[in-house]
């Protein structure tokens, strides 16, 4: 804790109900900008060494006793416990009215805290744009991250100042446009990760030393042209129309890594039509290009 936040008197106790990556680095950056945690729930072997090491002296308790001592709880679960989580805490009778209870799921908005608001809890779903390690590192990444903020109107300011607090930047959701938000976050960041780790196996096979090396500077550059550019950052064979470099490309992974041609094809059909679109790809090599990819989907 920094000296500035170590002065100043704590103003909400903070809880956690599951101790995963997330919920434990929320915590610290909230211990940051001056509230107390004071419980957190936890029962893996992860989740106590998470906690150890970003919530020291924070003790592991019941889901009901976080919720007993904390006036702000952070349900850090996976989205599908989220809703029977809610429903058995509303049902216990664990929740207090005037609590805050905030969840993380991208997918939710606040509709899914209904049982928690009839109990007279506040609601609030801010889900941090972010992947964690479950490390220390994360609370430094939270400087700058946008959060998918969606809060009944009389809780609009709370839930900006606790993001601000953690050093986000709280980006407005609608509640019907959590589904779809979390599905462009999703197809994003998860599905690069699976590209980027495929890219480095492909590499490595085909006898490439250092394939984080030789792809840390071209995907730099790919993404940093992506966000400025979208479409237009769009370079390659496919957007070039070069069949035969792609019926190339399929049959070496056909050979070497079958695993990755249905992926390769999908991502490879769906650059070609929105190349097609930006007038990027010329439409005279476009229908050998398209060939190319229904026959590699029909082997």
């Amino acid at each position: 804790m920094n000296a500035s936040a170590e002065s100043r008197p704590a103003r909400l106790t903070v809880g956690v109900v599951g101790a995963g990556r997330v919920g434990p680095a929320l915590a610290a950056a909230l211990q940051l900008a001056g509230h107390r945690p004071v419980a957190a729930s936890g029962v893996s072997d992860a989740s106590v060494r998470r906690a150890a090491v970003l919530l020291p002296d924070v003790p592991l308790v019941t889901p009901a006793e976080v919720l007993a001592r904390a006036e702000l709880v952070l349900l850090t679960v996976p989205d599908d416990a989220l809703p029977a989580l809610v429903e058995g805490l509303a049902e216990t009778g664990a929740i207090r009215p005037g609590q805050l209870l905030v969840h993380t799921s991208g997918r939710f908005g606040t509709g899914v805290l209904d049982p928690a608001l009839r109990a007279g809890a506040l609601p609030l779903a801010l889900h941090p744009a972010m992947t964690f390690t479950g490390t220390s590192v994360d609370v430094q990444r939270l400087a700058g991250c946008s959060f998918g903020v969606t809060a009944p109107d009389e809780l609009r300011l709370a839930a900006e100042a606790l993001v601000i607090e953690m050093g986000g930047e709280p980006e407005w959701i609608a509640e019907e446009s959590r589904p779809l938000y979390h599905a462009a976050l999703a197809l994003g960041a998860n599905h690069l990760v699976t590209l980027v780790a495929q890219a480095m196996e492909l590499l490595r096979t085909a006898g490439v030393a250092a394939p984080d090396r030789m792809l840390g500077p071209l995907l730099g550059a790919a993404l940093d042209n992506a966000l400025r550019s979208g479409d237009a950052a769009l370079t390659g064979p496919v957007a070039r129309g070069d069949a035969g470099t792609v019926a190339a490309h399929v049959a070496e992974l056909r050979k070497h890594a079958p695993q990755a041609v249905a992926g390769y094809l999908a991502m490879a059909r769906t650059t070609a039509d929105r190349a097609l679109a930006q007038g990027l790809l010329k439409p005279e090599l476009a229908e050998d290009l398209l060939g190319v990819l229904a026959d590699g989907e029909t082997r």
